[in-house]
Protein backbone atom coordinates (compact mmCIF):
# COMPACT_ATOMS: atom_id res chain seq x y z
CA UNK A 1 0.00 0.00 0.00
CA UNK A 2 1.05 3.60 -0.59
CA UNK A 3 2.28 5.75 2.29
CA UNK A 4 -0.18 8.26 3.71
CA UNK A 5 1.96 11.17 2.52
CA UNK A 6 1.99 9.77 -1.03
CA UNK A 7 -1.77 9.41 -1.07
CA UNK A 8 -2.22 13.00 0.08
CA UNK A 9 0.14 14.31 -2.62
CA UNK A 10 -1.66 12.38 -5.36
CA UNK A 11 -5.01 13.64 -4.10
CA UNK A 12 -3.76 17.25 -4.15
CA UNK A 13 -2.24 16.80 -7.66
CA UNK A 14 -5.51 15.30 -8.96
CA UNK A 15 -7.72 18.01 -7.50
CA UNK A 16 -5.34 20.70 -8.74
CA UNK A 17 -6.05 19.54 -12.30
CA UNK A 18 -9.67 20.58 -11.78
CA UNK A 19 -8.41 24.20 -11.74
CA UNK A 20 -7.56 23.84 -15.44
CA UNK A 21 -11.25 24.41 -16.18
CA UNK A 22 -10.78 28.00 -14.97
CA UNK A 23 -7.11 28.79 -15.60
CA UNK A 24 -5.48 29.46 -19.02
CA UNK A 25 -3.20 26.71 -20.33
CA UNK A 26 -0.94 28.56 -22.78
CA UNK A 27 -0.29 32.04 -24.16
CA UNK A 28 1.07 33.15 -27.53
CA UNK A 29 2.02 36.84 -27.77
CA UNK A 30 3.07 38.90 -30.80
CA UNK A 31 5.19 42.04 -30.62
CA UNK A 32 5.64 44.49 -33.52
CA UNK A 33 6.26 48.23 -33.95
CA UNK A 34 2.78 48.77 -35.39
CA UNK A 35 1.20 47.14 -32.33
CA UNK A 36 2.87 48.87 -29.34
CA UNK A 37 0.53 47.11 -26.88
CA UNK A 38 1.08 43.76 -28.57
CA UNK A 39 -1.35 41.06 -29.67
CA UNK A 40 -1.98 37.85 -27.81
CA UNK A 41 -3.93 34.59 -27.75
CA UNK A 42 -4.91 32.65 -24.65
CA UNK A 43 -5.47 28.90 -25.04
CA UNK A 44 -7.91 27.49 -22.49
CA UNK A 45 -9.12 23.96 -21.92
CA UNK A 46 -12.14 24.42 -24.19
CA UNK A 47 -11.48 27.53 -26.30
CA UNK A 48 -9.00 30.07 -27.70
CA UNK A 49 -9.51 33.77 -27.07
CA UNK A 50 -7.65 37.05 -27.41
CA UNK A 51 -5.74 38.55 -24.52
CA UNK A 52 -7.61 41.77 -25.23
CA UNK A 53 -11.14 42.00 -26.68
CA UNK A 54 -10.13 42.40 -30.35
CA UNK A 55 -6.78 40.56 -30.40
CA UNK A 56 -8.03 37.33 -31.96
CA UNK A 57 -9.87 39.22 -34.73
CA UNK A 58 -6.74 41.32 -35.42
CA UNK A 59 -4.57 38.20 -35.59
CA UNK A 60 -7.00 36.58 -38.04
CA UNK A 61 -6.94 39.72 -40.19
CA UNK A 62 -3.12 39.65 -40.27
CA UNK A 63 -3.18 35.96 -41.13
CA UNK A 64 -5.41 36.68 -44.12
CA UNK A 65 -2.70 38.83 -45.71
CA UNK A 66 -0.10 36.03 -45.68
CA UNK A 67 -2.46 33.17 -46.54
CA UNK A 68 -2.84 31.62 -43.07
CA UNK A 69 -6.16 30.14 -42.05
CA UNK A 70 -8.43 31.84 -39.55
CA UNK A 71 -8.32 30.53 -35.97
CA UNK A 72 -11.85 29.31 -35.23
CA UNK A 73 -12.04 27.60 -31.81
CA UNK A 74 -15.24 25.73 -32.73
CA UNK A 75 -13.41 23.92 -35.55
CA UNK A 76 -10.62 22.52 -33.33
CA UNK A 77 -11.61 19.03 -32.08
CA UNK A 78 -8.97 18.98 -29.32
CA UNK A 79 -10.84 21.75 -27.53
CA UNK A 80 -13.83 19.41 -27.22
CA UNK A 81 -11.74 16.47 -26.02
CA UNK A 82 -9.49 18.17 -23.44
CA UNK A 83 -12.22 18.89 -20.86
CA UNK A 84 -13.21 15.20 -20.95
CA UNK A 85 -9.60 13.97 -20.64
CA UNK A 86 -8.82 16.27 -17.72
CA UNK A 87 -12.04 15.20 -16.00
CA UNK A 88 -11.01 11.54 -16.29
CA UNK A 89 -7.56 12.33 -14.86
CA UNK A 90 -9.13 14.09 -11.87
CA UNK A 91 -11.54 11.20 -11.16
CA UNK A 92 -9.01 8.40 -11.61
CA UNK A 93 -6.33 10.24 -9.63
CA UNK A 94 -8.74 10.72 -6.76
CA UNK A 95 -9.50 7.01 -6.93
CA UNK A 96 -5.80 6.14 -6.76
CA UNK A 97 -5.42 8.27 -3.64
CA UNK A 98 -8.48 6.64 -2.03
CA UNK A 99 -7.49 3.02 -2.78
CA UNK A 100 -3.77 3.51 -2.16
CA UNK A 101 -2.62 0.72 -4.50
CA UNK A 102 0.83 1.12 -6.00
CA UNK A 103 -0.07 -0.55 -9.28
CA UNK A 104 -2.85 1.95 -9.79
CA UNK A 105 -0.42 4.79 -8.98
CA UNK A 106 2.09 3.62 -11.59
CA UNK A 107 -0.63 3.17 -14.22
CA UNK A 108 -2.11 6.63 -13.50
CA UNK A 109 1.32 8.28 -13.62
CA UNK A 110 2.16 6.57 -16.90
CA UNK A 111 -1.17 7.63 -18.39
CA UNK A 112 -0.78 11.22 -17.16
CA UNK A 113 2.74 11.59 -18.60
CA UNK A 114 1.75 9.91 -21.88
CA UNK A 115 -1.29 12.20 -22.30
CA UNK A 116 0.88 15.25 -21.57
CA UNK A 117 3.48 14.22 -24.18
CA UNK A 118 0.81 13.48 -26.78
CA UNK A 119 -0.84 16.83 -26.03
CA UNK A 120 2.39 18.78 -26.54
CA UNK A 121 3.14 16.87 -29.74
CA UNK A 122 -0.35 17.60 -31.05
CA UNK A 123 0.03 21.30 -30.15
CA UNK A 124 3.32 21.43 -32.10
CA UNK A 125 1.63 19.68 -35.06
CA UNK A 126 -1.19 22.23 -34.97
CA UNK A 127 1.33 25.10 -34.95
CA UNK A 128 3.25 23.51 -37.82
CA UNK A 129 0.13 23.10 -39.94
CA UNK A 130 -1.01 26.60 -39.01
CA UNK A 131 2.29 28.17 -40.10
CA UNK A 132 3.17 26.10 -43.18
CA UNK A 133 -0.04 25.18 -45.03
CA UNK A 134 -0.81 28.54 -46.59
CA UNK A 135 -3.44 29.66 -49.09
CA UNK A 136 -0.83 31.08 -51.44
CA UNK A 137 -3.30 31.73 -54.25
CA UNK A 138 -5.32 34.19 -52.17
CA UNK A 139 -2.49 35.57 -50.04
CA UNK A 140 -1.88 39.29 -50.50
CA UNK A 141 1.74 39.05 -49.31
CA UNK A 142 3.81 36.19 -50.74
CA UNK A 143 7.38 35.43 -49.61
CA UNK A 144 8.81 32.30 -51.30
CA UNK A 145 10.06 29.71 -48.84
CA UNK A 146 8.74 31.59 -45.80
CA UNK A 147 6.90 29.81 -42.97
CA UNK A 148 5.09 31.34 -40.02
CA UNK A 149 5.09 28.61 -37.36
CA UNK A 150 5.14 30.05 -33.83
CA UNK A 151 7.46 28.37 -31.30
CA UNK A 152 6.19 25.65 -28.98
CA UNK A 153 8.08 27.16 -26.05
CA UNK A 154 10.20 30.30 -26.27
CA UNK A 155 10.47 33.15 -28.78
CA UNK A 156 10.91 33.40 -32.55
CA UNK A 157 11.21 36.24 -35.05
CA UNK A 158 8.55 36.05 -37.82
CA UNK A 159 8.94 38.91 -40.33
CA UNK A 160 8.69 42.08 -38.19
CA UNK A 161 6.86 40.24 -35.38
CA UNK A 162 8.43 38.54 -32.38
CA UNK A 163 6.31 35.59 -31.26
CA UNK A 164 6.47 34.38 -27.64
CA UNK A 165 4.92 31.07 -26.54
CA UNK A 166 4.86 30.02 -22.87
CA UNK A 167 2.76 27.94 -20.47
CA UNK A 168 0.19 30.04 -18.62
CA UNK A 169 -0.83 29.45 -14.99
CA UNK A 170 -2.89 26.36 -15.88
CA UNK A 171 -0.09 24.86 -17.97
CA UNK A 172 2.42 25.44 -15.15
CA UNK A 173 0.02 23.81 -12.70
CA UNK A 174 -0.38 20.75 -14.96
CA UNK A 175 3.42 20.43 -15.25
CA UNK A 176 3.74 20.64 -11.46
CA UNK A 177 1.07 17.96 -11.03
CA UNK A 178 2.89 15.65 -13.48
CA UNK A 179 6.21 16.19 -11.70
CA UNK A 180 4.50 15.42 -8.37
CA UNK A 181 3.03 12.18 -9.74
CA UNK A 182 6.44 11.02 -11.05
CA UNK A 183 8.12 12.00 -7.78
CA UNK A 184 5.57 10.06 -5.70
CA UNK A 185 5.96 7.02 -7.98
CA UNK A 186 9.75 7.08 -7.55
CA UNK A 187 9.35 7.42 -3.79
CA UNK A 188 6.95 4.47 -3.65
CA UNK A 189 9.28 2.36 -5.78
CA UNK A 190 12.14 3.03 -3.38
CA UNK A 191 9.95 2.30 -0.39
CA UNK A 192 8.79 -0.95 -1.95
CA UNK A 193 12.36 -2.00 -2.69
CA UNK A 194 13.27 -1.25 0.94
CA UNK A 195 10.40 -3.42 2.14
CA UNK A 196 11.53 -6.28 -0.09
CA UNK A 197 15.14 -5.94 1.10
CA UNK A 198 14.08 -5.94 4.74
CA UNK A 199 11.96 -9.00 4.18
CA UNK A 200 14.90 -10.80 2.57
CA UNK A 201 17.22 -9.92 5.45
CA UNK A 202 14.68 -11.33 7.92
CA UNK A 203 14.43 -14.49 5.82
CA UNK A 204 10.78 -13.81 5.20
CA UNK A 205 9.54 -15.00 1.82
CA UNK A 206 8.09 -12.25 -0.30
CA UNK A 207 4.80 -13.36 -1.87
CA UNK A 208 5.07 -14.13 -5.59
CA UNK A 209 2.35 -11.59 -6.44
CA UNK A 210 4.20 -8.82 -4.57
CA UNK A 211 7.43 -9.62 -6.43
CA UNK A 212 5.68 -9.47 -9.75
CA UNK A 213 4.03 -6.20 -8.75
CA UNK A 214 7.36 -4.60 -7.85
CA UNK A 215 9.05 -5.80 -11.05
CA UNK A 216 6.22 -4.55 -13.24
CA UNK A 217 6.16 -1.23 -11.42
CA UNK A 218 9.91 -0.72 -11.91
CA UNK A 219 9.70 -1.46 -15.63
CA UNK A 220 6.65 0.78 -16.00
CA UNK A 221 8.13 3.79 -14.27
CA UNK A 222 11.53 3.39 -15.93
CA UNK A 223 9.69 3.57 -19.23
CA UNK A 224 8.10 6.86 -18.16
CA UNK A 225 11.29 8.38 -16.79
CA UNK A 226 13.74 7.27 -19.42
CA UNK A 227 11.58 8.06 -22.46
CA UNK A 228 13.54 7.39 -25.58
CA UNK A 229 17.04 6.21 -24.78
CA UNK A 230 18.44 7.28 -28.15
CA UNK A 231 20.83 10.26 -28.13
CA UNK A 232 19.04 13.37 -29.35
CA UNK A 233 19.98 16.86 -30.59
CA UNK A 234 19.17 19.90 -28.50
CA UNK A 235 18.08 23.43 -29.44
CA UNK A 236 20.94 25.63 -30.61
CA UNK A 237 21.64 28.71 -28.45
CA UNK A 238 22.57 31.64 -30.67
CA UNK A 239 25.28 33.80 -29.14
CA UNK A 240 26.09 31.11 -26.54
CA UNK A 241 27.12 27.94 -28.39
CA UNK A 242 30.45 27.90 -30.23
CA UNK A 243 31.48 25.96 -33.31
CA UNK A 244 33.44 22.77 -32.51
CA UNK A 245 35.30 23.12 -35.81
CA UNK A 246 36.21 26.81 -36.26
CA UNK A 247 35.43 28.11 -32.72
CA UNK A 248 33.17 30.90 -34.02
CA UNK A 249 30.07 31.71 -31.97
CA UNK A 250 26.90 30.25 -33.45
CA UNK A 251 24.65 33.08 -34.64
CA UNK A 252 20.93 33.28 -35.39
CA UNK A 253 21.30 33.27 -39.19
CA UNK A 254 19.63 29.88 -39.63
CA UNK A 255 22.81 28.03 -40.68
CA UNK A 256 23.75 26.23 -37.45
CA UNK A 257 24.28 22.47 -37.18
CA UNK A 258 24.85 19.74 -34.60
CA UNK A 259 26.63 16.40 -34.37
CA UNK A 260 25.23 13.91 -31.83
CA UNK A 261 27.71 11.28 -30.66
CA UNK A 262 26.86 7.77 -29.50
CA UNK A 263 27.73 8.86 -25.95
CA UNK A 264 24.95 11.46 -26.08
CA UNK A 265 27.39 14.38 -26.31
CA UNK A 266 26.27 17.16 -28.69
CA UNK A 267 28.79 19.17 -30.76
CA UNK A 268 27.54 22.46 -32.19
CA UNK A 269 28.61 24.16 -35.43
CA UNK A 270 28.00 27.56 -36.98
CA UNK A 271 27.39 26.11 -40.46
CA UNK A 272 26.81 22.94 -42.44
CA UNK A 273 30.27 23.23 -43.96
CA UNK A 274 31.93 23.16 -40.53
CA UNK A 275 29.83 20.11 -39.65
CA UNK A 276 30.98 18.31 -42.80
CA UNK A 277 34.60 19.37 -42.26
CA UNK A 278 34.49 17.93 -38.74
CA UNK A 279 32.99 14.69 -40.01
CA UNK A 280 35.68 14.38 -42.68
CA UNK A 281 38.74 15.23 -40.60
CA UNK A 282 38.07 15.20 -36.85
CA UNK A 283 35.42 12.63 -35.91
CA UNK A 284 36.34 9.04 -35.14
CA UNK A 285 34.51 6.44 -37.20
CA UNK A 286 31.74 4.73 -35.25
CA UNK A 287 31.43 7.55 -32.70
CA UNK A 288 28.71 9.46 -34.58
CA UNK A 289 25.06 8.81 -33.85
CA UNK A 290 23.49 11.46 -36.11
CA UNK A 291 24.14 14.78 -37.89
CA UNK A 292 21.62 17.66 -37.91
CA UNK A 293 21.30 20.97 -39.73
CA UNK A 294 19.09 24.00 -39.12
CA UNK A 295 16.08 24.56 -41.36
CA UNK A 296 16.68 28.06 -42.72
CA UNK A 297 12.91 28.65 -43.09
CA UNK A 298 12.37 27.74 -39.44
CA UNK A 299 15.59 28.34 -37.46
CA UNK A 300 14.17 26.60 -34.40
CA UNK A 301 13.88 23.28 -36.27
CA UNK A 302 16.70 20.77 -36.74
CA UNK A 303 16.52 18.19 -39.54
CA UNK A 304 18.74 15.17 -40.17
CA UNK A 305 21.56 16.25 -42.47
CA UNK A 306 21.10 13.42 -44.95
CA UNK A 307 17.35 14.15 -45.26
CA UNK A 308 17.64 17.93 -45.72
CA UNK A 309 17.37 19.84 -49.00
CA UNK A 310 20.25 22.21 -49.73
CA UNK A 311 20.81 25.42 -51.66
CA UNK A 312 24.32 26.49 -52.69
CA UNK A 313 24.12 30.16 -53.58
CA UNK A 314 26.59 33.06 -53.86
CA UNK A 315 23.79 35.43 -52.82
CA UNK A 316 22.51 33.71 -49.67
CA UNK A 317 25.80 33.53 -47.79
CA UNK A 318 26.66 31.14 -44.96
CA UNK A 319 28.96 31.89 -41.99
CA UNK A 320 32.00 30.09 -43.47
CA UNK A 321 31.59 31.36 -47.01
CA UNK A 322 30.64 28.29 -49.05
CA UNK A 323 27.04 29.48 -49.43
CA UNK A 324 25.44 26.26 -48.14
CA UNK A 325 21.92 26.60 -46.71
CA UNK A 326 19.68 23.74 -45.52
CA UNK A 327 15.89 23.38 -45.64
CA UNK A 328 13.58 20.74 -44.19
CA UNK A 329 11.15 20.85 -47.14
CA UNK A 330 11.87 20.85 -50.86
CA UNK A 331 9.31 23.58 -51.57
CA UNK A 332 11.12 25.93 -49.17
CA UNK A 333 14.46 25.19 -50.85
CA UNK A 334 12.96 25.65 -54.31
CA UNK A 335 11.49 29.00 -53.24
CA UNK A 336 14.94 30.06 -52.04
CA UNK A 337 16.48 29.03 -55.38
CA UNK A 338 13.94 31.27 -57.09
CA UNK A 339 14.59 34.16 -54.68
CA UNK A 340 18.38 34.00 -54.30
CA UNK A 341 19.65 32.02 -57.27
CA UNK A 342 22.18 29.21 -57.01
CA UNK A 343 21.75 25.46 -57.36
CA UNK A 344 19.94 22.73 -55.42
CA UNK A 345 22.07 20.05 -53.78
CA UNK A 346 21.75 16.93 -51.66
CA UNK A 347 23.85 15.79 -48.69
CA UNK A 348 26.34 13.87 -50.83
CA UNK A 349 26.87 16.93 -53.02
CA UNK A 350 27.40 19.12 -49.94
CA UNK A 351 29.99 16.70 -48.55
CA UNK A 352 31.77 16.62 -51.91
CA UNK A 353 31.78 20.43 -52.11
CA UNK A 354 33.36 20.85 -48.66
CA UNK A 355 35.92 18.12 -49.32
CA UNK A 356 36.87 19.82 -52.59
CA UNK A 357 36.98 23.36 -51.14
CA UNK A 358 38.86 22.43 -47.92
CA UNK A 359 41.00 19.39 -48.80
CA UNK A 360 43.34 19.85 -45.85
CA UNK A 361 40.51 20.39 -43.35
CA UNK A 362 41.18 24.10 -42.81
CA UNK A 363 38.83 26.70 -44.31
CA UNK A 364 40.71 28.92 -46.78
CA UNK A 365 38.81 32.00 -45.56
CA UNK A 366 39.06 34.21 -42.51
CA UNK A 367 36.83 33.35 -39.59
CA UNK A 368 33.90 35.72 -39.68
CA UNK A 369 32.70 34.25 -42.93
CA UNK A 370 30.50 35.50 -45.69
CA UNK A 371 33.61 36.11 -47.81
CA UNK A 372 33.84 32.85 -49.72
CA UNK A 373 32.73 32.38 -53.28
CA UNK A 374 31.23 29.50 -55.21
CA UNK A 375 33.55 27.50 -57.39
CA UNK A 376 32.39 27.78 -61.00
CA UNK A 377 32.65 24.01 -61.50
CA UNK A 378 30.04 23.19 -58.79
CA UNK A 379 27.02 21.99 -60.75
CA UNK A 380 25.93 18.86 -58.93
CA UNK A 381 22.25 19.12 -58.03
CA UNK A 382 20.00 16.83 -56.08
CA UNK A 383 17.64 16.57 -53.12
Amino acid sequence: MMAKRSRILILVASLALALLYALPLWTIELEAPQYPEGLGMVIRLHTIEGQKPHDLANINNLNHYIGMRRIVPESIPELRLMPIIVGLLVLTGTGVAALGRRRLLYAWTLGFVAISCVGLADFWRWEYDYGHNLDEENAIIKIPGMSYQPPLIGSRQILNFTAHSWPASGGALAILAAVTAVGVSVSELRRRRGDVRAAAEERVDVPRDASREATAAVLLLLTVLSGCGEPEPRPLRAGVDSCADCLMVVDASGHGAELVLETGKVLTFDSAECLVNHLLHETERGSVHSAWVTDFSNPGELVRAEAAFYLVSPTLGSPMGLGITAFARPQDRDGAVHAFGGVAADWDAVRARVADAWPDGRPPIAHGGHTGTLRPDFTRAGG
